[in-house]
């Protein structure tokens, strides 16, 4: 005589209970990451306290639009090809952007930069730089 396995008999409610906690955890990921980017976007900061990079990459958003304050240029940077760990939360990359132009320019490393939102895609002709709200500041 055999029994049946534990496999056999709670396989399917276990798989079907991580497939739901998977998908709560995205949930919950894009929500985070919405209401950083409505913060960020409508108030212009504060960038604290932010969305992990793991985070954000679960969530759909695979760039982070960065302003050079220099130049007044938006850039996107992939967060996937980013040398931190996953466990880093977004704001703290601010201090490590750098301006490619506005460096060759000056000759040092130029650090002014600005965090402006998560994005799902780059910027192009179809996906234009993200607005800020109305009564933002320069």
């Amino acid at each position: 005589m055999t029994t049946k396995s534990r496999e056999y008999l709670f396989g399917s409610s276990v798989r079907a209970k991580s497939d739901e906690a998977a998908r709560a955890r995205k949930s919950a990921d894009r929500l985070a990451c919405e209401a950083w980017n409505a913060r960020m976007l409508g108030f212009r900061g504060p960038a604290q306290p932010s969305p992990l990079i793991g985070d954000a990459l679960n969530a759909g958003y695979g760039y982070l639009e960065v302003k050079c304050l220099g130049c007044n240029t938006n850039q996107t940077v992939a967060l996937d090809i980013i040398r931190r760990p996953k466990t880093t939360p977004v704001h703290e990359l601010e201090r490590y952007m750098r301006c490619k132009e506005c460096s060759e320019r000056r000759r040092y490393p130029y650090k002014r930069s600005q965090l402006i939102a998560l994005r799902p895609n780059k910027i192009s002709a179809d996906t234009p730089a993200s607005e800020m709200w109305p009564g933002d500041r320069d």
